[in-house]
């Protein structure tokens, strides 16, 4: 089996308020389908862009902290799954229902 990381991507300016109880109910949903397939090693929402805090090796070995994502985007990661799947094509499979769950794009790539 094949470790594959399924990421949701959110607009820089998303509302969470947005999210109704049918959106959770879905995702909820995805999460037991996930569990009693048993490919769902790990999830985790992430907090909006605000709170992060991005480290920088700088001159002379200094690491610089600094409010922000590392890089300037119009989108972030705002969730995530690590998923144990036979091939891609399987992790594809979750990431569509990923996809329509969240109401989101999502990205599915490979653990080396």
């Amino acid at each position: 089996m094949t470790r594959y990381l399924v990421a949701i991507h959110r607009p820089d300016d998303y509302d969470p308020a947005v999210e109704d109880e049918a959106m959770g109910r879905e995702i909820s949903a995805l999460n037991a389908e996930m569990v009693a397939a048993g490919v769902r090693t790990f999830v985790g929402g992430l907090e909006p862009t605000g709170r992060t805090r991005s480290l920088r090796l700088g001159p002379g070995g200094q690491v610089l902290v600094t409010d922000g994502p590392y890089l300037e985007t119009k989108e972030y990661v705002g969730g995530f799954w690590v998923l144990d799947c036979a091939d891609l094509d399987a992790a594809l499979a979750w990431g569509r229902k990923t996809a329509i769950a969240c109401r989101a794009s999502v990205e599915v790539r490979p653990f080396i």
